[in-house]
């Protein structure tokens, strides 16, 4: 979605709606999140996630492409695949910490209030 000035919405407005749609499914947020603290196995971000195996490999598949998570495949016995962030996942990691500040302020507060 390339979206410029004089398409119906300021240029960073449309680069804050580009990034959401690349990482702002529930799935792909989920394995982006748990993958901060290092790489794990597949069977690891499935239960971490609770995401199907067809969901999850979707999505791994799907972060590797747009250059998010690096896969490794270790095939001593037991064959493994091991994902963790590229540097570019990595630089998600203040924006994860960010929302997690903003949602104990305010979500907890929200929550609060009803």
């Amino acid at each position: 979605m390339a979206r410029g000035p004089g398409t119906g919405g300021d240029e960073e407005t449309c680069y804050v709606i580009d990034s959401l749609e690349q990482i702002g499914s529930q799935w792909r947020l989920a394995v982006l999140h748990d993958l901060q603290e290092g790489e794990k196995r597949f069977n690891e971000l499935k239960r971490s996630t609770g995401a199907s195996s067809r969901t999850l490999s979707r999505v791994v598949d799907d972060l590797q492409e747009m250059g998010f998570v690096d896969r490794r495949l270790e095939e001593d016995a037991p064959v493994a695949t091991y994902y963790s962030l590229t540097e570019k996942g990595e630089s998600l990691c203040p924006v994860f910490d960010a929302i997690g500040d903003w949602a104990k302020e305010w979500v907890a507060e929200d929550e609060l209030e009803a």
